[in-house]
């Protein structure tokens, strides 16, 4: 890379099975291979974010687990022993090279909230800002199932978002995807480039590809996919090869290079979280004629608008935008409760009731626009 190279905001999303040894614990050889093409990274001015796996696997046996187990108390307990050895074995690889690492822990509970999510945003650029490398896992000592990412490969992907990164990095024990199993057909060839996540890439993506880790190609795949709609460059290769972060980042490594062919759609944050991280707490029906408004007009849903609605929520919840076909229009942050609507839309061919802005078009995000992931 020569002197005159962007400088980049870079994601790096590495797996529990390129980071432990066969017998589940922390391989120091692989975090030091690590560690030494991120400070490669920091030496040339990058800022980097590490996301990384591998809690649960440092520390089952030093739970006295023979096996990873698969109980939830079981992997909460060695997530809180192994989050510590796997941070200290990090600080002391960063520390040596003259660089400090810091812990983020986050649960998808943090991202459903805005106050929460603007937080995080915030932390997380004051570190990279202050030349931090920050280390990202999720929660594993306290999430519950029904708020777990379920692997790290999507929440790679989204805390790209949140910070702007240029690139996301997703290394693994595979090379990239295939346009076949390569376990199954012996003549499957690496893609290279992917522009466009179509039905047949999903449809071919399997399960969990390791025993270690919990995230297989599905995943990985999800994850491409918010980060191509944020118009972030994503490389998935296998944390193995030699000087894999380096050439990913320049563009020269072996795996598959994903990056839409349209231009990005620069959303800004607000509707970033509307889009990938906000909880929808209930629906709008809209009629033919608000439909056009919103999408074609770009203007604001009024209450004359509304058909009908579905569930409970608040002034200011997130709400699914729906036509009178049961398709998915778009979300958006509501200006008025659910009771407040329907009254609301009741009246509002009562010209004495000025017509107010039930979802204001600044804050809806449209799926014509965007793939919304919720």
């Amino acid at each position: 890379m020569t002197s005159n190279a962007k400088l980049q905001r870079i994601v790096i999303k590495i797996g529990s099975s390129s980071l432990t040894s066969r017998h589940g614990e922390i391989s120091h050889k692989k975090l030091e291979k690590l560690a030494d093409e991120i400070v490669h990274l920091k030496d040339l001015g990058h800022e980097v974010v590490l996301v990384s796996s591998g809690a649960i696997a440092a520390g089952y046996r030093k739970l006295g687990c023979l096996k990873r187990p698969s109980s939830l108390p079981e992997k909460q307990a060695a997530a809180s022993i192994g989050q510590g050895l796997l941070m200290e074995s990090y600080s002391k690889l960063f520390l040596s090279n003259g660089y400090v690492a810091s812990q983020i822990l986050i649960t998808r509970s943090d991202f459903l909230d805005e106050d929460r999510y603007k937080n995080m945003r915030n932390t997380l650029n004051v570190l990279l800002e202050r030349g931090i490398i920050p280390i990202v896992n999720e929660n594993d000592t306290v999430t519950i199932d029904r708020l777990k990412f379920g692997d790290n490969d999507t929440l790679s992907a989204k805390v790209a978002g949140i910070i702007d990164a240029d690139q996301l990095v997703i290394l693994s024990d595979i090379d990239g995807l295939y346009d076949a199993d390569p376990s199954k057909h012996l003549h499957a060839s690496l893609v290279e480039h992917v522009n466009e996540i179509t039905a047949e890439i999903e449809a071919s993506a399997g399960g969990s590809g390791s025993s270690v880790g919990t995230g297989g190609m599905k995943s990985k795949i999800e994850a491409v996919k918010i980060a191509m709609a944020s118009g972030i460059t994503t490389f998935l290769g296998n944390a193995s090869k030699k000087n894999i972060v380096k050439d990913a980042v320049i563009g020269k490594a072996r795996g598959t290079y994903f990056k839409a062919d349209t231009p990005a759609l620069h959303l800004n944050q607000r509707k970033k979280w509307i889009a990938f991280h906000s909880h929808p707490e209930g629906e709008i029906i809209i009629t033919k004629e608000a439909k056009i408004r919103m999408v074609e007009e770009h203007k604001s849903l009024l209450a004359s608008g509304i058909q009908d609605l579905n569930g409970q929520f608040e002034k200011g919840a997130v709400i699914r935008i729906i036509d009178t076909s049961g398709h998915e229009v778009g979300c958006g942050v509501v200006n008025y409760s659910n009771e407040d609507l329907l009254y609301l839309s009741k009246h509002s061919s009562d010209t004495r009731i000025s017509q107010p802005y039930v979802i204001d078009i600044n804050h809806f995000v449209c799926h014509l626009d965007v793939p919304i992931t919720v």
